[in-house]
């Protein structure tokens, strides 16, 4: 309900009637149009008013019609108010009206009305049933409205569009295209129409994956709706332009169209927030609407119950009039009560019954929006992570380049900066849809913590430049060189909490402290602290910052605005840990977070001295083949470029049938595979691979979150498994040691030797 749903259908939807029946009409119709101007008024008290005196007129003088506007009335006010069981009581009311006026476009409206009702909490095969049976109706003959104008084509349209989204939803694309075609010959020549046709036949391109064709039919949306601009004024073209923006935006992105992707992704962002302030707007109202509503039911309930005292009271005395005489009719009206009693227990177990089902289907279906909005977030996460490839390993090749002027250098630095904070911002947004679905485990490995803090700090090196901060690392040398943690989360702690200090310091400085409290023979306990001299944060926000979406101050700090997700992940995780974020803070004198941690040493971790010392990255004694499975042009050059400078002979295919053909034909020494291609997907080109070779190296390629990936890692023949953007070091190193490891096997003399 983007828009006013009452006012829309009121004007959309006129319904047909005999006037001979009805001698009362102009009075009806008085009634509906006050009951809609109290409406717009918001004075919900009185338009129910109206409208419950409308069925009340309306059954007393058997006006089927007059039933019908009444409850259809009602349905869409309920239906505005998210009260979808009174909606669809009130619209099963109309459809009663409806079949005894053997209406078809009332009968059809009735059933369409039904279906967008039951769409939120009903399985989507019933919903299909209803729109079916509003399909049925709409094209038999006389589809009329009151003064015989032909609706039967846009009814029809809004059927077939209908029909199109829910199949989409489940999937059937072959029942989506059908109806979108069928939709078509009912097209009229309303720029909205056009435009939400083109709409819809772009998201079936898209989830086909032809996102040139979709990308087409997006288009053409946008120049209807702009041609639309000069209907009359309301919301559904702001809304519908949004929409398509969106769409039009993924759909760039899958084709590597990154700057156009971006500009569209604008376009929505624009759309959205003109919006922002008619749907608050609307919240309100919806919320102040539901209250009224219920100040109704109430005095409503209180009347009706007074007027039942009454009515118990006059009949008392009428009892106790008769009862001196008739002793016989006491009997009577005693068994009456007993049975009147009776039947009402029994009605209200029924009624019990049939709201436990209802609350029983209510959390089924949470419980299941909160699986596939984890699925979902997940799948975003994946569909960012592989562009994010493409500009970050594009900015580090550049920047690699000493030919580069100043200002260049400059101006790529930023871009990789906004790269690496998206990534970071992809990263939080997929572990708060883990931890809202507990669905977070720690995946302890092998960790240097003085190569990993050197890591983060580097990524926030344009940061420290632009905000002109100092970043001083104090790291106990008593520490060992190797502990084992889960290294993904706790890197993903440091970063927020590092990345919080920077953004609230300016000319400032910020330490990071790694500190040694206690030493076992095989574990030990580090603190961890982040502290700077920037403003500080009040007493009453200490509690509130570590919520989600919090922020210190949401009207002054423009440029402080964030997520607000950073600290509420920081305590999360830090809680895995099986410990507490600790805060200390002032106004005008700083802030620091702290943490301690419980760390077993890694006392088998076979550790390189000289590469430790030199921080270069090791490479075998000679060039060897790669074979390179990667369906985006982007990310093949990324690394392809990347390999070329370490001296790897590289082939790159662009499927996973091209990759068995490939390795076929040719020796390889290791496969980088990308696990989501079209036509032969990763795991199934390795899969065949292993049939014919279990000896070469596979190392999976994956934007997606790689705890999903690892679930069925053995099964499928893959050597490692290595997630987009990645680190250039540990990606030599992983293709390193596996190429090392397949050619010691067979070759004992095989041995590693340092870059210079």
């Amino acid at each position: 309900m983007k828009t006013n749903l009452f006012i829309s259908f009121f004007f959309t939807l006129t319904l047909s009637f005999s006037q001979s029946e009805r001698k009362v009409i102009s009075y009806i119709d008085s009634i509906n149009s006050l009951a809609s101007s109290h409406y717009r008024s918001n004075d919900i008290n009185q338009s129910f008013n109206y409208l419950l005196k409308n069925v009340e007129l309306s059954e007393s003088v058997n006006d089927d019609y007059g039933n019908a506007q009444a409850n259809f009335l009602l349905g869409n006010l309920y239906q505005y108010m998210g009260l979808s069981n009174e909606a669809a009581e009130s619209y099963s009311k109309m459809l009663a009206s409806a079949k005894s006026l053997d209406d078809n476009y009332l009968v059809a409206s009735s059933y369409l009305s039904l279906g967008e009702v039951y769409k939120d909490f009903k399985p989507a095969d019933e919903v299909v049933s209803y729109y079916k049976k509003a399909l049925k109706y709409a094209l038999k003959d006389h589809v009329q409205d009151e003064n015989n104008i032909d609706k039967k084509q846009q009814i029809l349209f809004d059927i077939r569009i209908k029909l199109s989204h829910i199949y989409m939803l489940k999937g059937q694309y072959n029942d989506m295209y059908i109806n979108l075609l069928e939709a078509e010959k009912s097209l009229n020549n309303s720029p909205y129409s056009n435009a939400f046709l083109s709409y819809t036949y772009g998201l079936y391109y898209a989830n086909l994956k032809s996102f040139n064709i979709a990308n087409k039919k997006f288009t053409e949306a946008l120049s209807y709706l702009e041609k639309s601009k000069t209907d009359v004024a309301d919301d559904r073209t702001n809304i519908l332009f949004k929409e398509v923006y969106r769409e039009l935006s993924v759909s760039l992105a899958n084709l590597g169209k990154v700057d156009e992707a971006y500009q569209a992704l604008l376009k929505h962002d624009s759309f959205r927030e003109k919006l922002t302030d008619k749907e608050k707007v609307r919240e309100e109202k919806n919320a102040k609407s539901k209250f009224i509503l219920s100040q109704y039911k109430n005095i409503a309930q209180t009347a009706n119950s007074e007027r039942l005292l009454q009515q118990e009271v006059s009949n008392e005395i009428r009892f106790i009039t008769i009862i001196i005489s008739i002793a016989t009719v006491i009997l009577l009206v005693l068994m009456l009560i007993l049975i009147k009693n009776y039947r009402s227990k029994k009605k209200l177990s029924f009624i019990l019954k049939e709201k436990n089902k209802m609350l029983q289907i209510a959390k089924n279906q949470a419980e299941n929006s909160s699986r596939l909005k984890t699925d979902f977030i997940s799948n975003v996460t994946h569909e960012l992570r592989t562009p994010l490839y493409g500009v970050v390993g594009l900015t580090s090749l550049m920047l690699e380049k000493n030919r580069l002027c100043e200002e260049d250098q400059k101006l790529l630095k930023s871009l990789k900066y906004s790269g690496d904070y998206l990534l970071n911002l992809v990263n939080d947004i997929l572990q708060m849809g883990k931890m809202e679905s507990e669905n977070v485990e720690l995946k302890n490995v092998s960790v240097n913590l003085k190569e990993m803090i050197s890591g983060i700090i580097g990524s926030f090196e344009y940061r420290l430049q632009e905000s002109n901060n100092q970043i001083h690392i104090l790291i106990d040398d008593s520490i060992p060189e190797a502990v084992v943690c889960d290294n993904v989360r706790l890197s993903q702690v440091l970063i927020n909490l590092i990345g919080n200090s920077i953004k609230f310091t300016t000319n400032g400085k910020i330490w990071l402290r790694v500190i040694l409290n206690n030493l076992r023979e095989k574990d030990l306990d580090i603190r961890f602290e982040i502290e700077d001299n920037g403003p500080g944060i009040p007493e009453n926000k200490h509690e509130t910052i570590f919520e989600n979406f919090s922020q210190l101050d949401e009207n002054k700090n423009i440029n402080y605005q964030g997520t607000g997700l950073g600290l509420s992940i920081v305590k999360k995780i830090v809680g895995l840990f099986n410990s507490k974020i600790e805060l200390s803070s002032e106004l005008g004198e700083g802030s620091k977070f702290s943490f301690n941690v419980t760390f077993e040493i890694d006392k088998e971790k076979l550790v390189n001295t000289e590469q430790n010392k030199t921080g270069k990255i090791v490479l075998l004694n000679k060039s060897y083949k790669i074979l390179i499975a990667e369906d985006n042009k982007i990310n093949q050059i990324v690394t392809k470029n990347l390999l070329k400078k370490a001296n790897f002979i590289c082939h790159v295919v662009e499927n996973g049938l091209e990759c068995i053909v490939a390795f076929k034909k040719n020796e390889y020494d290791l496969i980088l595979m990308d696990i989501n291609m079209p036509l032969m997907n990763g795991n199934e080109a390795t899969q065949e691979i292993r049939k014919e070779n279990t000896n070469i190296p596979i190392i999976a390629l994956t934007a997606a979150d790689i705890d999903e990936v690892k679930k069925n890692f053995g099964s499928i023949g893959y050597n490692g498994i290595i997630t987009k953007p990645f680190d250039n070091c540990e990606f030599f190193q992983v293709i390193n040691t596996h190429i090392q490891s397949s050619k010691t096997k067979f070759n004992p003399i095989s041995k590693l030797e340092k870059v210079s």
